[in-house]
């Protein structure tokens, strides 16, 4: 027997139960190391001719396993292709003797059970799952630019059906219990203290009826399926596979593609064609690019906002919420869904009736009747609270401001409220633009007051800026980015500045687009070019959804700090003028249907602009793309020599959960370093008659000169 390091293996009458507790964590990874072990168990298992049956289940409590270790796989990511092959068909075979025991093999599985942990799951005979956990059982590797490559698009196929197995593994989606029994996944479903007594059932019930051979034989031969069936499956989820991902992401269609072409094949040799599929995507751009993203969210999990090991956050057991607009009822409803107790008040009563109304309605709203639960309703109902006075919302740990972006409004707030908080209380602003410098002058204890800056719409938006003003305590930055954490969004500390991070990084690329404009290019030749490099929507379209007079504001306030570099585009202001705010209008630099829908041109948007059209130059896709991205790269190199974050990586990760920056590039600095600073600048040169805007930064220059790439500072 193996010496135990990563599971145990215990003999129960004649079933065998192999436990998996990876040491080094809270979670089961399958590391190199453990698989060694795996394979030395397995060893021993065939031997055997005493046993009825092998479960396999995990030590860990809420999960089974979760993945590959993504460290030990990406360090050969510069591999040959037919090693990569070789190791995917390592993996494959040792898993496929699961289905060659000679007994039965059965996965008791609670909570994650993920990536190479639902491959060594299918290879078994037969599965059961926890009902009590959150269970998720998937194939998330299309959202690394990958495919399963131990037998995941080969046993999927055959277990759960052709359509069933495409959807999980080009979704990358995982499925909860009840789904798995749905799609017959799962043999039973059962609390988790008599999972392992269903699974020794199940290898009871296979070994009096025999199905699970008559199983093993059919898996191992082609996929079921007439070549009508095949046809339509195929054409059908190619079209939602284009349509999730705009053919910017390959890895679904190449999985598509490989399912459908070995369905005919058996088992072996399906294998072997996902090998080599895997080995063609293993290391390409976008699979290097999505890499990075999984490394960024990683790192950011683990980050505490502060360098300090000594510093620990305060606990966070009620927030206040003052602001009962869009804003307002965003941050209370996405602290009420974490069941922590939320104040809600507004200058206006009738808002902050309206505002308890609308959050309970985001809270309680159930995706699949896609209603209010009415269960979910009561439950939130008793933790948010209407406050009419100062004197009710006083008492929370936090108290968060989303008033109107007006510094003397947010002023007068703060100094009314802050004698009567607690005072180990944190008072936070939720600004967009107002430096927090500003907003703590006059305040008593500056060092309990930061920003937390939200984005709109708050529920889809994963982004939280938490702006560290110069008398910001490490206390107040820890426990603002823990309480971020704790209502699940991902929190980046900034250090105070005009237009923070990322409304900073917008300025150069929304003011281009009309620099663009009045220099002859056409609206749709922008947002076209914006599209193909991948944005969820073009410039033009952005400043329609956030509100052209609301980027007319935050024009001038990034105006008045960067008078060199921003130009005030009379286009917005005679847009704002003529009454044409965007979307919420009906109107911007497109029409609307109501205040949501796509825009279409409006003649009457045409004339305003053309008013504004100072040349005629033509310009190639490429050359729109270069005048909107490298100002923001320029820009980038600022914010990093001014310090304004900790890491480059910062900057990535901002863009990416801010604005939706494709995560396919891998981050804007991701991107710049697949350039090059050296060729960067040379793109730069066609640019130099727009002057700061567009001229190469110290930093650049440095970069260029030595070699260096963003991720290298």
């Amino acid at each position: 027997m193996a010496e135990p390091g990563f599971m145990t293996l215990s003999i129960e009458d004649d079933i065998a139960v192999l436990t998996l507790d990876d040491p080094r964590g809270s979670a089961n990874v399958l590391s190199r190391a453990l698989l060694e072990e795996l394979e030395k168990n397995f060893d021993e298992l065939e031997k055997r001719k005493d046993l009825a049956g092998l479960v396999i289940r995990s030590g860990k409590p809420g999960v089974f396993i979760v993945g590959a270790d993504i460290r030990e796989f990406v360090a050969n990511i510069d591999a040959p292709k037919d090693q990569i092959a070789a190791m995917c068909d390592n993996g494959r075979t040792l898993f496929q003797r699961l289905s060659k025991m000679p007994f039965v093999t059965v996965t008791a599985i609670v909570g994650q059970c993920v990536g190479g942990g639902a491959e060594l799951a299918l290879w078994c005979d037969r599965r059961v799952m926890s009902s009590d956990s959150k269970a998720a059982f998937g194939f998330p590797e299309v959202k690394l630019g990958l495919l399963p490559g131990w037998g995941g698009t080969v046993r999927s196929a055959r277990v759960l059906g052709l359509a069933n197995g495409i959807e999980l593994v080009t979704g990358g989606e995982s499925i909860d219990a009840e789904t798995s029994r749905l799609m017959g996944l799962i043999s039973d479903l059962v609390p988790s203290d008599h999972l392992l007594e269903a699974a020794k059932n199940v290898i009871r019930a296979e070994q009096k009826s025999g199905d699970w051979k008559q199983d093993r034989e059919v898996w191992a031969g082609p996929v079921d399926i007439s070549d009508t069936e095949l046809g339509f499956l195929g054409a059908t989820a190619s079209a939602v596979i284009q349509g999730a991902t705009g053919g910017k992401y390959p890895a679904p269609q190449v999985a598509l593609e490989l399912m459908l072409e070995s369905a005919g094949q058996d088992a072996d040799s399906a294998g072997k064609a996902e090998a080599q599929a895997m080995a063609e995507l293993f290391g390409s751009p976008i699979n290097r690019a999505l890499i990075n993203i999984f490394f960024l969210t990683d790192r950011n999990k683990k980050d505490k906002g502060i360098d300090r090991k000594d510093v620990k956050p305060a606990e966070i057991k009620s927030v206040g919420v003052v602001g009962a607009g869009i804003m307002g009822q965003g941050i209370a409803a996405a602290t009420l869904k974490r069941n922590l107790p939320v104040m809600l008040t507004d200058a206006v009563p009738a808002a902050i009736s309206n505002g308890v109304q609308q959050v309970l309605e985001e809270v309680a709203y159930d995706k699949l009747t896609k209603g209010p639960d009415a269960g979910k309703a009561v439950k939130f109902a008793g933790l948010i609270n209407p406050a009419t006075v100062d004197a009710e919302i006083a008492p929370c740990d936090l108290i968060i401001e989303a008033i109107i972006e007006k510094p003397e409004a947010k002023k007068e707030f703060f100094a009314r409220l802050e004698p009567q908080m607690r005072p180990d209380a944190i008072l936070a602003s939720n600004t967009s633009t107002i430096p927090i410098t500003k907003l703590a002058n006059g305040l008593k204890h500056p060092e309990r007051f930061c920003g937390i800056h939200f984005f709109n719409p708050v529920r889809r938006m994963p982004l939280v800026e938490v702006i560290r003003g110069e008398k910001t305590s490490d206390e107040t930055v820890a426990t603002a980015v823990a309480y971020a954490k704790q209502i699940g969004k991902s929190p980046i500390v900034v250090n105070d500045g005009p237009g923070f991070l990322v409304n900073r990084l917008l300025l150069p690329y929304m003011n281009e687009a009309l620099e663009l404009i009045s220099d002859g290019a056409q609206v749709k030749h922008i947002e076209r070019a914006a599209k193909d490099f991948g944005m969820p929507m073009g410039p033009i379209t952005l400043y329609d959804v956030v509100g052209l007079d609301t980027a007319f504001h935050a024009g001038r306030v990034m105006y008045e700090a960067f008078p060199d570099r921003t130009v005030g585009s009379p286009i917005l202001g005679a847009m704002v003028k003529a009454g044409r705010l965007g979307q919420k209008s009906g109107a911007g630099f497109f029409a609307y249907q109501g205040k949501k829908g796509r825009g279409t041109p409006d003649p009457e948007a045409d004339k305003i602009v053309q008013t504004y059209i100072r040349k005629q130059e033509k310009f190639t896709p490429d050359q729109i793309t270069h005048r909107l991205f490298l100002p923001m790269v320029l820009e980038a190199t600022r914010i990093l020599e001014e310090k304004l974050v900790r890491d480059p990586r910062d900057v990535d990760l901002g863009l990416i959960f801010g604005v939706g920056f494709p995560p396919f590039k891998g981050g804007l600095l991701f991107w710049a370093d697949t350039l090059g600073a050296a060729k960067i600048i040379e793109l730069l040169k066609p640019l130099e008659h727009l002057g700061p805007r567009a001229q190469p930064t110290p930093m650049l220059e440095d970069m260029a000169k030595t070699g260096k790439k963003f991720y290298d500072l």
